[in-house]
């Protein structure tokens, strides 16, 4: 009989939940450092180089990887001969658990978790409750696999219940390139097969907390269907030349997970949940010895990579005029310094209810020829002015950019992943511009912020609108004034280039 004490478990989740937040696994920084090695697109190899120097700064500095610092998923195997010396649940402990990490204050993480989802969506302030699956099974041991799962990532999740003879490949390529950018490859891609609906994103999401060892795979061979059909999706779904943040480029997915179960005769379900470049997972066993011992990886485990800014072109974001951003081109490395006003999907909502009833914005919000950036921000700690403040994804912004760009004089956008057809029509209406910054790279861009101050909707909360300011802030022309967005046009040159998938003609 083993005891497993309650304070030893709440004490392992929120140590594993600080620890994953600002160390990657070292099987996901070897795969990105090979691929950023043989990368030959030049936007989605410097985005790789973004996320590698992320990652060790966020290791040495024990901060976020990502502003979004996740929704909390567990995966309990609870041996039948354990027993708890517990005063509440098990459930109760891991909330505790990651409610003492996410309000930590030496690296305080970021809330996201919203309770009333479908009505008043109030945020919960402590990210719990987390997702829980528990199982019991033989033994006298508890293995914990853990994750935080960003949003941008898990809005790209799909489903699928095919036929008996329909092909699992032809569904993952055809579904893959309508996930867009917003889950930030290159990560992993996690499917599951069989069981029931519910099973097979139980499978897929196990999938993802894998580790990386496709290479292995290739180098040895397959040897079971699986094996086969990991090493057939992995080429394909390279082969369509979507790259790092969809900018194009040879490497979309590290690797391809792949779990199964048992399923109905008349039934093929197939669940795909991709892993963004955040990649926060860990595994770890208690045998009543005490709290989950982590052992974090060493700084030499990271390579060293520096940036060169001579070919970037440096901006004063604050007298810009809409003359000046029609010389910016698709694929181009800008440098901001100046002010920008931040608002994500809440804000956005306010402001235009707003414009609708005809009434003022807020005192010291002025969009007219200024740049807004689509973040939600990590509360600082220490002597940091901001925590955090990687770009959110774009798309859901889509909606809005037309009404704030007629009514406000809104020059420029800045978030991560594609534009969607009507956006990329009114940023080519009223020759705007939209441009990108790394998603996964979040400790970097904040260090280009000088100041921080929330100037409308402080209720809101990390969605609140705060005025930046910024120095040297690296950006990607994603949408230009005309209308040209790289991630329509770069996976097809790409596509084309590594000539394994025929490029469409529309």
């Amino acid at each position: 009989m083993t005891i497993i004490r309650q304070d030893d478990f709440i004490q392992s989740i929120a140590d594993a939940l600080q620890y994953i937040s600002y160390y990657h696994p070292k099987d996901f920084i070897d795969a990105l450092y090979a691929a950023y090695q043989k990368e030959q697109g030049p936007a989605a190899k410097d985005a790789m180089a973004q996320i590698l120097i992320n990652s060790r700064m966020c290791a040495e500095g024990k901060r976020p990887i990502c502003q979004d610092t996740g929704i909390v998923t567990v995966f309990l195997r609870i041996g039948m001969d354990v027993k708890w010396q517990a005063d509440i649940s098990v459930t109760d402990m891991i909330n505790e658990g990651v409610r003492r990490a996410y309000l930590h204050p030496d690296n305080v993480l970021r809330a996201s978790i919203l309770a009333d989802p479908a009505g008043k969506r109030v945020n919960t302030k402590d990210n719990t409750p987390a997702v829980i699956h528990m199982e019991v099974v033989p033994g006298d041991k508890v293995e914990v696999e853990l994750a935080a799962k960003g949003g941008g990532s898990e809005a790209k999740s799909k489903f699928i219940m095919l036929n008996p003879a329909d092909s699992i490949v032809d569904w993952v390529m055809k579904t893959v390139p309508t996930m867009g950018a917003g889950w930030c490859p290159p990560g992993i891609l996690g499917i599951g097969i069989g069981g029931t609906a519910e099973k097979a994103m139980l499978l897929a999401k196990q999938a993802c907390m894998e580790s990386i060892d496709i290479q292995d795979l290739q180098a040895r061979g397959p040897n079971s269907a699986l094996e086969e059909l990991r090493l057939e999706l992995y080429e394909k779904v390279n082969a369509l030349g979507i790259g790092a943040q969809g900018l194009g480029g040879l490497t979309t997915v590290l690797d391809v997970k792949i779990l199964d179960y048992p399923t109905h005769a008349a039934n093929k379900p197939v669940a795909m949940i991709p892993n963004c470049a955040a990649t926060r997972h860990v595994h770890f066993v208690l045998d009543g010895a005490g709290p989950a011992l982590l052992t974090p990886p060493k700084l030499e485990d990271w390579p060293v990579i520096t940036q060169s800014a001579s070919t970037a072109r440096r901006v004063n974001i604050d007298s810009l005029t809409k003359q000046d951003v029609a010389a910016w081109k698709p694929g181009e490395t800008l440098l901001l310094s100046g002010k920008m006003l931040t608002g994500r999907d809440a804000a956005h909502k306010r402001i235009v209810d707003l414009l609708a009833k005809g009434e003022p914005l807020p005192d010291g919000i002025d969009f007219e020829n200024k740049f807004i950036y689509y973040v939600g921000p990590v509360d600082p700690v220490r002597n940091e002015v901001v925590g955090p403040a990687g770009p959110t994804t774009a798309t859901r912004m889509d909606g809005f950019t037309a009404t704030v760009l007629e009514k406000t004089g809104l020059l420029g956008m800045i978030g991560k992943a594609e534009r969607g057809p009507a956006a990329v029509e009114a940023i080519k209406r009223h020759q705007a511009v939209y441009l990108i910054a790394v998603g996964g790279a979040a400790y970097l861009v904040s260090k280009a912020i000088r100041a921080a101050r929330v100037v409308a909707f402080p209720e809101l909360g990390m969605e609140a609108i705060h005025e930046f300011v910024v120095e040297d802030m690296p950006v990607t022309v994603a949408v230009d004034s005309r209308g040209e967005s790289i991630h329509d046009t770069a996976p097809k040159h790409w596509q084309a280039k590594i000539g394994k998938i025929p490029v469409k003609v529309e």
